[in-house]
């Protein structure tokens, strides 16, 4: 085994593999790890994408397509309209728990760089 895949391992086998899996499944750009937060810290917000673009300072466009891909993934629920959609965190306890749990394991720095490392890995299949 050559020393990236022996890095590459011990970058897998030291996460927890739930948050594995949110981080690979779910949270796998950084707009997307950026929306998690900002549903983190305002668990009661539910707003379109264009309002929830300015309070995250990024593009309406891009934050559209990365709210329907948290949305179909159960992060985040869905309302209103087809042209107006209202997006908020999902009420789901396991999926509330799972977004605590990242924003906890993001505190520590290794679990970032191990989690930003996941993320760029998973961009480039």
């Amino acid at each position: 085994m050559d020393q990236h895949n022996t890095g590459a391992s011990r970058l897998m086998d030291d996460i927890d593999p739930d948050l594995l899996a949110f981080i690979r499944n779910r949270v796998n750009s950084f707009i997307k790890w950026d929306l998690v937060s900002f549903f983190h810290d305002n668990p009661y917000t539910v707003d379109t994408a264009d309002k929830i673009a300015t309070y995250v300072g990024r593009e309406a466009q891009v934050i559209r397509r990365e709210l329907d891909a948290l949305a179909k993934s159960g992060v985040l629920t869905v309302s209103g309209t087809p042209d107006q959609p209202i997006f908020g965190l999902a009420s789901d306890p396991a999926v509330q728990d799972l977004v605590r749990r990242f924003h906890r394991a993001c505190e520590d720095r290794q679990f970032r760089v191990r989690a930003m490392y996941h993320v760029i890995r998973g961009m480039q299949t």
